[in-house]
């Protein structure tokens, strides 16, 4: 037997694994590496972090991937290299963060890695009858296992793709396991570039989980701030703060059909980018207003559709509580539009819940590894429209 197959077959046995889990968002703005204690499976499952660190990207790391994120027509030599290009670099980083935690890379498990998404294809967005959902992480996991010398788990959203699903969101799974409660009906909100939630109904009660994008998070905003002003990202809503929400554009950036589509449904910078922005505009006749005023309209409209969503979402349930994670949970005037809307619900920092919301998603993908290997799809059959799949394609260090 492969040496490395019989490793595998070990970890699988055992009644603890140590997982490194690694996302790299829209956002563009680092690696998160979290590496997390992970106990058992299924509803039995525990995890711990133990070490969680973010390692920003350099500036030509993050042109690289602009030139090929969510567009249409790109150059493939450039995305074929982008591939291992990544993959290389993340194996890097991942060695650098242990190196700074003083862990040897023989004390990890696993690596379980999302990769980059640079396109996002489902159907609804598509409009295509003939070719299936698709979505396309790039960063490959052989890179990650080959300079890393840890068995690593990638590719996670392909497995969801193929048995029916869109292949996001992946959050309710790992949610599912590890945050429902006897007392709550959950709403854990995510505000990456694109938001979304997990609902977790009380356990007894008759209603499923389910996970779904609601509309633009962080990503229009990031957009319109790094093409005006040159910056990642509005700081602490510092220009959004000094301008004015403008009525009839933020009425006509909400028509869009995907914002009262039935839930589960998924999303991407794909539909919600400038080009979404400059269509409103036009039909709003706002074309001229202040910078700050875009932004401070950008800011009600990602606001607006999560507010929307979780209003549907909730209707006729009581004991319910908003926990929300994802960098949005930064931004002061953003948070302040979603409580704003909610006097009478609960809306917390995801940190409530005992896990640093800025390391949940890695944590999560740690999770779906944890099951891939030691655990089963039928842990997972009880969410609503979604897959009972383990995912995550297997590569061997040697």
């Amino acid at each position: 037997m492969n040496q490395q197959v019989e490793k595998l077959y070990r970890i699988a046995q055992q009644k603890e694994r140590r997982i490194i889990g690694l996302m790299s968002g829209t956002s563009l703005d680092g690696l998160d590496i979290a590496l997390c204690r992970i106990g058992n499976s299924g509803e039995e499952t525990t995890l711990f972090l133990d070490n969680f660190t973010t390692i920003p990207y350099d500036t030509t790391f993050r042109q690289h991937i602009r030139e090929i994120f969510a567009k249409r027509h790109i150059d493939q030599q450039l995305l074929c290299g982008l591939h291992a290009y990544i993959g290389k670099t993340h194996g890097e980083l991942i060695n650098q963060a242990l190196e700074q935690w003083n862990i040897s890379s023989s004390d990890v498990d696993l690596i379980a890695s999302h990769g980059q998404t640079v396109y996002h294809a489902p159907q609804r967005l598509t409009g295509e009858t003939i070719l299936p959902n698709s979505t396309l992480q790039i960063g490959d996991g052989d890179h990650i296992a080959h300079i890393t010398g840890i068995i690593t788990l990638s590719d996670f959203r392909q497995k969801h793709v193929a048995a029916g699903g869109e292949g996001a969101p992946l959050a309710a799974y790992g949610d599912f396991l590890l945050f429902s409660s006897e007392t709550e009906n959950r709403f854990l909100l995510n505000i990456g570039g694109i938001s979304n939630f997990t609902f977790l109904p009380k356990k007894e009660s008759e209603l499923k989980a389910y996970a779904t994008d609601l509309g633009p998070g962080n990503t229009m905003m990031n957009q319109f701030s790094f093409e005006q002003f040159g910056l990642e990202m509005d700081e602490n809503a510092q220009i959004a703060e000094k301008g004015t929400v403008h009525i009839a554009l933020l009425e006509a950036l909400l028509t869009a059909p995907f914002l009262h589509a039935d839930f589960p449904k998924t999303t991407g910078p794909e539909l919600f980018n400038l080009a979404y922005l400059r269509k409103a505009q036009s039909v709003s006749n706002t074309s001229s207003i202040a910078p700050e005023n875009v932004l401070a309209t950008l800011n009600k409209f990602a606001a607006q559709a999560i507010v929307d969503g979780i209003i549907r979402a909730s209707k006729d349930l009581e004991d319910v509580h908003i926990y929300v994670s994802g960098g949005g949970v930064y931004n002061p005037l953003l948070m302040k539009n979603i409580r704003d809307a909610f006097p009478s619900i609960s809306v917390s920092s995801f940190s409530s819940l005992g896990l640093n919301p800025d390391a949940k998603e890695a944590c999560l993908f740690a999770l779906l590894a944890n099951e891939t290997v030691a655990g089963s799809p039928q842990h997972v059959q009880q969410i609503k429209d979604s897959p009972g799949v383990c995912m995550g394609k297997i590569s061997l260090p040697y």
